[in-house]
């Protein structure tokens, strides 16, 4: 009766031994980093291998360039394949718990599968919030310092003159294009003005004029013309004052670059391109991913779990820890084709951040469920 009490209690605990959940999550913490150190050392070095020479040909350039290349690229690995280390990390640990019969022991105290991954899960989230520090603060910064600079081939960056080329701006039904933008606020100029009027979807007239500058009302146009479309001619018009509900900053807007910026300042910048009349979905669903990225280590236990149970003498061992990576690396595979998805708008944002995550979680359970609980 006493030993069904006891077992009993340990089951309504989530931890049921400080010292079992220090030891199991400083195996898996362990691990999972020197597996990191272990990939990073090689991918940056073959990274290193193909660049280089691209690095050191640009005249001016010295090793001190590549070292600066190595600084930027660093981040963006370790992003990129700490998700793989905790995989890793997790399996390994498993295995190695399964094999000294430790596992076993677990259970036989009245351990629960859950409870046995408790401290797994508990080290995986804080490696997630860890993982979404570093990305915020560390991986954007270097991410479009680099893009920056590979776009000029890795020469000297050139100052930026705040001259923009090509803007486009939905004003109701019209679409307005300026050929360049300059200066801000109040001050900012349109070169090359050319309002789309629509109605009903479909292109009535073409308004257009040399320049453009914000005045009370809207926008002043000077040497201003409209083509109408069914007419077929041309009215001079003058300088006259258009697209009234129009912002400033809807021009001054930037092409924004979901990885280059943290969380805050990427919300931020949706609102202010759906203001302007953009298609933001795409960066909606790599602002959530933002979350649901580093939160993929809490999932990484469930999915290699598999490696964890099951007699270690059976000779299935190195099966289960081939089906723990087939499934890690299958929610990678989902993930990334989301990602794409979403970027073509065949996914809806929420869909191409959570669904991956959310499909893995609930397989990785059914597979504990059914063969151990």
């Amino acid at each position: 009766a006493q030993a069904a009490a006891y077992l009993t209690m340990n089951q309504l605990h989530f931890f049921p031994s400080r010292t079992m959940a220090l030891y199991v999550g400083r195996l898996f913490l362990v691990r999972s980093f020197a597996i990191l150190f272990a990939l990073v050392l090689v991918l940056q070095t073959l990274d290193l291998l193909g660049e280089s020479g691209k690095i050191l040909s640009v005249a001016g350039n010295s090793d001190s360039d590549v070292w600066r290349y190595v600084g930027l690229r660093l981040p963006q690995i370790i992003e990129t394949f700490l998700p793989f280390s905790v995989l890793l990390g997790t399996i390994l640990t498993l295995i190695t718990l399964n094999q000294n019969s430790e596992v076993i022991a677990m259970k036989a105290s009245g351990m629960s599968a859950h409870q046995v991954l408790a401290p797994l899960f508990l080290a995986a989230l804080f490696v997630a919030a860890i993982s979404f520090g570093f990305n915020e603060r560390i991986v954007t910064r270097a991410t479009a310092a680099l893009a920056a600079w590979q776009k000029v081939e890795y020469a000297q960056i050139p100052k930026d003159t705040g001259i923009r080329s090509n803007i486009w701006v939905r004003d109701g039904n019209n679409l307005i294009n300026a050929a360049t933008v300059s200066g801000t606020g109040a001050a900012i100029t349109l070169h090359g003005v050319r309002i789309y009027e629509r109605s009903g979807g479909v292109l009535s007239s073409i308004l257009s004029g040399d320049s453009a500058r914000p005045v009370a009302g809207g926008w002043e146009l000077t040497n201003a013309k409209r083509f109408l479309r069914r007419a077929g001619i041309v009215q001079p018009l003058g300088t006259i004052v258009a697209a009234p509900g129009v912002r400033p900053d809807q021009f001054t807007l930037a092409q924004v670059d979901g990885d280059q910026l943290p969380f805050t300042e990427l919300k931020a910048a949706i609102g202010d391109l759906e203001a302007a009349g953009r298609p933001v979905d795409a960066l909606k669903g790599v602002l959530w991913h933002k979350i649901s990225g580093p939160l993929s280590a809490v999932l990484m236990p469930l999915l290699g779990a598999v490696a964890a149970f099951g007699l270690a003498r059976s000779g299935k061992l190195f099966v289960r820890a081939i089906i723990g990576m087939a499934l890690g690396f299958a929610y990678f595979v989902a993930d990334n084709f989301a990602l794409a998805m979403g970027d073509l708008g065949a996914y809806s944002p929420f869909l191409a951040s959570w669904g991956p995550f959310i499909l893995f979680a609930l397989i990785g359970e059914m597979i504990l469920i059914r063969t151990e609980e």
